[in-house]
């Protein structure tokens, strides 16, 4: 066992580190608040724009989400194709689905460009149907999409699926050649060195009390001090805190985990994951999973909805041996989580309220959509014409709620009736 059973498996090679504890300066042109993906992603356009631009961490720099994730680059949006279709029309659902794959394009061009060692690996994924019914209606939806998008999915039927994964779960499935993993610690410890090189000052244990406009400019209030800042932009997530109420109204936090296994044999690799790739499945409360960017262990995650940290443990392992019945006597040497965020209409957003720029809701798919809702917002600070299909004002305001999601357990419920009744959970 790890002597820290409790740290993320990805800090054994990249643990966030402390920025600066100097004084915050009196003025910048930029405050981004939050050091994350999304922080790093408005940093580096800023700063290279020649953007006096300060950073303001709660905690480490990508001490959240960005270094507690599956690191899978899937770029997901939690609508179907068909269902934006229905509720917003062709050309908006076109609009949503392409931006997630010039994100995604985007970003492995990005990792190529700044050769950021962050053990980018172009794998492909696949995503197990728990139904025969299930796997009609994704090929319907792969259809749509490599009609609409350009996206070439390969179907996979049940009896070809040994090419694909070593479990007899799954009614068959989909394959992205699209998607592709990163190791997510060492790629925000890269994206962070991009930033300071570019000369963005990042500060550590800076929280953000209050933000207030001043005529023109804003004024940044942390326990440190008080910063004017031409423009901010707030990038917080699943991280956000009562000192941006505006935001702390509109997110829901959720906590994503996962566990690691202890190393496994490669001839037992092989048989369970012979590709390498990715995974994931159609249950509600599904799972995702994929093997260390070595080769030698897997890694599985999914939301939490147990309090007690030992039961949240267990259900995770008992997904892992569903999936993979011989990983029964294996050990699990980490088990961590984070907090991930959900907008009402479960999709990313990109907004401006009284001058602020907010970049947030990436629905547990901020590996690809975080950094670019970042600099979509510094493309709006720099008056670029970068439009984005998520930019709007319509970021509504969760009734009844004011940032303690007293909900969850219910929806949580919910979902788990929902894979009941559809036959996809025990």
């Amino acid at each position: 066992m790890s002597a820290r059973p409790d740290m993320p498996y990805w800090w054994e090679e990249a643990e966030p580190a402390a920025a600066s504890t100097g004084a915050l300066p009196a003025r910048a042109d930029v405050v981004v608040v939050g050091g994350g993906y999304a922080g790093m992603g408005a940093a580096i356009p800023l700063a290279r724009a020649g953007r006096e631009v300060v950073v303001l961490e709660r905690d480490r720099p990508g001490d959240g989400a960005s270094s507690r994730n599956g690191g899978i680059t899937s770029g997901n949006i939690r609508h179907s194709f068909s269902s934006l279709i229905s509720k917003y029309g062709l050309e908006k659902a076109k609009a949503i689905y392409a931006e997630g794959v010039a994100a995604r394009e985007e970003l492995y061009a990005f990792i190529e460009a700044e050769k950021l060692d962050c053990d980018f690996q172009p794998t492909g994924r696949f995503t197990g149907a728990m139904r025969p019914e299930i796997l009609d209606t994704m090929k319907r939806e792969m259809a749509l999409l490599h009609e609409h998008i350009g996206v070439e999915p390969v179907i996979v039927e049940r009896l070809d699926m040994q090419d694909e994964i070593g479990s007899d779960l799954y009614h068959g499935g989909v394959r992205r050649a699209d998607i592709g993993g990163v190791h997510p610690a060492k790629l925000h410890r890269a994206l962070r060195g991009v930033a300071e090189a570019a000369g963005a000052a990042i500060h550590s244990g800076v929280g953000v009390t209050n933000i207030r406009r001043t005529g023109t400019t804003f004024e940044v209030t942390t326990p440190k001090g008080k910063i004017q800042a031409a423009h901010v932009i707030v990038a917080t997530n699943g991280y956000t805190d009562k000192g941006l109420p505006w935001l702390r109204r509109r997110l829901v936090p959720v906590i994503s985990e996962m566990i690691a296994t202890e190393p496994l044999s490669p001839n037992l690799m092989q048989k369970l994951m012979p590709k390498r790739q990715m995974h994931g499945e159609t249950r509600q409360l599904g799972y995702y999973y994929r093997p260390s960017p070595d080769g030698t262990r897997i890694l599985l995650g999914g939301r939490r909805y147990a309090s007690d940290t030992a039961e949240a443990r267990e259900r995770l392992r008992q997904g892992l041996i569903e999936i993979f019945p011989e990983l029964d006597k294996v050990q699990l040497t980490h088990h961590w989580g984070g907090f991930v965020a959900f907008p009402m209409d479960q999709l990313p957003k990109l907004t401006v309220q009284d001058g602020i720029v907010y970049a947030a809701g990436f629905c547990g798919s901020g590996v690809v959509w975080a950094r670019w809702m970042g600099m979509k917002a510094a493309a709006l600070v720099l008056e670029r014409d970068e439009p984005s299909a998520f930019y709007s004002d319509a970021f509504r305001r969760i009734p009844f709620y004011n940032g303690k999601p007293w909900f969850l357990p219910v929806m949580m419920n919910w979902y788990k009736l929902k894979d009941r009744l559809t036959g996809t959970m025990k």
